[in-house]
C-alpha cells in the first residue's frame, strides 16, 4: 500500500524528535543505523557481544562511534554512504604501504562466536562499494562453516557478534582484496566452543593466518588451553583489548601475535600518515603466561602484550557494512535502532577497537606469503626495520613505563609498531 504524505511526515517527525530530544528510555543503542545524525561531541559504545556472564566466556573487541544526545543517551554515528564515514580500503593500504601486494591464493580465517546470517551478502555489498573483486561461496573465495568445519547446522544468530563478523570480513577484504576468506562460527562464546573453532580454522587446508578479535580476562586456566593456538606455519593473531592498560587472553598466549591499537590520521609528512598509541588498546604484563624466548623487554618477567599494532581508535575508525538486525530493515528500522528498541545494524557504520587491528595484521601475514616461516609471534621481532615505530600516546597508568606509554622502540600499547609493507611478517 502506498504510504500517504501524512504518514511519511509523521515518521519523519518521529525520527527528528527522537534524535534531538531523546524520546528513548535511556537504553543504550546496541548497534549503529543509517539514519541521519546531528553533529554533537563524539564518544563510543561497545558492540552488543560485550556481555560475558561468567569465567570462560569471551567478549568481542569491536567499538562503535557514537554521540551523547541532549537527554544523555548514547546514539550511534551513522551514514547512508560507504565513503563519507571511516577509513576505506585504499586508506588502509596506503597507511601501511601495502600497494603492489596481492595475497592471491592465500586464505585468512576468521574465528567468531554465533552466526551472522547476512555475512555473505553484507560482504558482497562492502566489496562492491570499493571496487574489490567478488568473494562468494559460488566462486570459491568465501566459505562459512560451523565450529566443526561443516556447512550446517550453523549457530544461532546474534546481532552483536554479527557486527563483529562483518567488521572482520571487511578488514580482511580491505587489507588483502585477493585473499580467500574462511569464516568459522563457534556455537557460543564459551572457551571450549571457541577452541574447537580455532582448531578447525588453523587446520583447514590453505589457511595461512587466523584472526581472533575477542578475548577474556586472564585466569589460572588459560595455560591449559593455549595448545589450541599452537599451529606452526599458521600465523594466529589476537586483539589486545579495548579497556586500556591491562591484559586479556588469548592476546597473552605465547602462541599468538598480540595486536594492539593506534589512532591513525592523515598527515603532510613523507609517509602521508601519523599514528599514536590508542588510549583504549590493551597492554601489560601477563600474570600467568611465561615469557617467550623472542621477547626481551626488561620490565616484565612474563609475556608482554602487545607485539605489533594497527588502527583501532573508533574516532579514526573504519567503514563497515552490516545489516543483521531485529527490525527487518523496514522504514522505521533506523529509528528503532536509534531508540534502542531494536538490535543490530542497518547499513554503513563507523567502528574501531582492536577488533579492527587483528584481522588487518592477519591479512598482512597473508600478503607476506611467509606462513611456513612463522613461529608464533616471533617474526616481527627480527624484522623491525619494516615497521612504523609508534612513539607517542598511551593507554593508562603504569608509572610512566613502556608498558602503557608509546615511545621509541618496543612499547606495550603498540608493540614493535605497525606495518610498513609486509617485510616484518
Amino acid at each position: 500500500m502506498r504510504r500517504t504524505v501524512a504518514a511519511l511526515t509523521a515518521m519523519l517527525t518521529l525520527t527528528v524528535t527522537a534524535l534531538t530530544i531523546g524520546l528513548a528510555t535511556g537504553v543504550q543503542a546496541a548497534a549503529l543505523s543509517s539514519a541521519p545524525h546531528a553533529s554533537p561531541s563524539a564518544s563510543t559504545t561497545d558492540f552488543g557481544c560485550f556481555h560475558p556472564s561468567k569465567a570462560g566466556q569471551a567478549r568481542c573487541f569491536g567499538v562503535m562511534k557514537a554521540h551523547r544526545t541532549a537527554s544523555g543517551r548514547m546514539s550511534p554515528f551513522t551514514t547512508g554512504s560507504p565513503t563519507t564515514r571511516g577509513f576505506v580500503p585504499s586508506d588502509l593500504r596506503s597507511a601501511y604501504n601495502l600497494g603492489g601486494t596481492s595475497g592471491s591464493g592465500q586464505t585468512v580465517a576468521i574465528v567468531d562466536a554465533m552466526d551472522d546470517p547476512n555475512a555473505e551478502s553484507d560482504l558482497a555489498a562492502y566489496r562492491s562499494a570499493y571496487g574489490l573483486p567478488s568473494c562468494t561461496t559460488a566462486n570459491g573465495c568465501f566459505h562459512k562453516v560451523n565450529q566443526h568445519g561443516q556447512a550446517s547446522p550453523m549457530p544461532s544468530g546474534d546481532y552483536g557478534w554479527a557486527e563483529e563478523i562483518s567488521l572482520d570480513l571487511d578488514m580482511v577484504s580491505a587489507t588483502c582484496p585477493s585473499c580467500h576468506i574462511l569464516l568459522v562460527e563457534a556455537n557460543s562464546a564459551n572457551v571450549p566452543d571457541l577452541m574447537t573453532a580455532e582448531d578447525t580454522a588453523a587446520t583447514t587446508s590453505g589457511v595461512v593466518s587466523v584472526s581472533n578479535s575477542w578475548g577474556g580476562s586472564e585466569d589460572n586456566t588459560i595455560t591449559s588451553v593455549d595448545s589450541h593456538f599452537n599451529h606452526p606455519g599458521v600465523a594466529i593473531t589476537a586483539s589486545s583489548g579495548d579497556s586500556g592498560y591491562g591484559v586479556f587472553w588469548p592476546a597473552s598466549s605465547p602462541y599468538v601475535t598480540a595486536v594492539g591499537g593506534t589512532s591513525l590520521s592523515k598527515a603532510s609528512n613523507s609517509r602521508g600518515w601519523t599514528e599514536t598509541a590508542w588510549s583504549g588498546a590493551g597492554s601489560g604484563c601477563s600474570a600467568y603466561e611465561a615469557k617467550p624466548s623472542w621477547q626481551h623487554d626488561s620490565g616484565c618477567a612474563k609475556r608482554t602484550v602487545a607485539d605489533v599494532a594497527a588502527v583501532a581508535d573508533p574516532h579514526t575508525g573504519v567503514a563497515v557494512y552490516d545489516t543483521y538486525n531485529s527490525c527487518g530493515g523496514a522504514m522505521l528500522c533506523d529509528t528503532e535502532l536509534q531508540l534502542g528498541l531494536a538490535q543490530g545494524a542497518d547499513g554503513w557504520v563507523e567502528v574501531g577497537g582492536t577488533s579492527v587491528s587483528s584481522p588487518i595484521i592477519a591479512s598482512v601475514y597473508a600478503l607476506a606469503g611467509n606462513a611456513s616461516s612463522v613461529a608464533n609471534g616471533s617474526y616481527p621481532y627480527s624484522h623491525t626495520s619494516a615497521l612504523h615505530d609508534v612513539t607517542s600516546g598511551g593507554n593508562g597508568f603504569c608509572g610512566g613505563s613502556y608498558l602503557c606509554t608509546g615511545g621509541p622502540g618496543y612499547d606495550g600499547p603498540t608493540g614493535l609498531g605497525t606495518p610498513n609493507g609486509t617485510g616484518a611478517f
